[in-house]
């Protein structure tokens, strides 16, 4: 195959699943290759794939030659373009940039909510998310992305943030698992959406292969 994704843990590895679950749901075809993350030769093993020696990291094979491309809005964009004809980004010009400014947003933000609430997909932690909700950081980010969700949804009478699924979907997917994990409460429109994002057909898949996963990164 043309495409080989590679990934790292599915049960921690975030930045793995947005352009892994964009690919999906766009019905774009690949291989992936998942290398676990700290283990000693994690990093050389990815080094071999991956100028930044960090996951994810898309390697396209096809007629123009050898392509890798690095870091996960990059990878959406360029699979978006090459191979989805454009339909991971609303079709209406102002829709298609709230929802790149909300992608890039979380791409570049979050870090109290990153750092006290890592994607942990087959644990349940709420007495710890309750103790990180209670720092005034964390709750900033959870209160930022409550709103970001409701105004979304209102403009966009959903189901999905922008209308139909997008890039900006999947990039606020391992939020949607963190506050699965982490117990956050969401009002009924935001939890409606919480849940139709975990019960998409290849993020089940996604939540399937993580519990499997033999590695345990403790918090990592």
């Amino acid at each position: 195959m043309a495409l080989t994704l590679v990934i790292g843990n599915k049960n921690y590895s975030s930045w793995s699943l947005r352009p892994w679950l964009a690919m999906k749901m766009a019905g774009i075809g690949f291989d992936e290759l998942r290398i676990p993350l700290d283990q000693p030769d994690t990093k050389a093993g990815i080094l071999r794939h991956s100028p930044t020696g960090k996951v994810p990291c898309l390697i396209d094979t096809g007629s123009a030659g050898r392509l890798t491309v690095w870091e996960s809005l990059a990878i959406c964009e360029y699979v978006n373009e090459a191979y989805a004809d454009g339909r991971l980004w609303p079709a209406d010009r102002a829709a298609r940039a709230r929802a790149r400014s909300a992608a890039s947003e979380m791409h570049a933000g979050f870090a109290a909510l990153r750092t006290h609430m890592s994607m942990d997909i087959r644990a349940r932690k709420f007495e710890r998310g309750a103790a990180a909700i209670a720092r005034e950081d964390v709750a900033a980010d959870i209160t930022r992305i409550r709103a970001l969700w409701f105004d979304a949804l209102l403009q966009s009478s959903g189901p999905f943030l922008f209308g139909d699924f997008s890039i900006a979907d999947a990039f606020f997917a391992p939020v949607v698992m963190r506050f699965v994990t982490y117990g956050v409460d969401l009002a009924p429109q935001l939890a409606a959406y919480r849940d139709r994002v975990v019960g998409l057909a290849p993020m089940q898949r996604w939540i399937a292969d993580a519990t499997a996963e033999v590695e345990d990164l403790g918090d990592h």
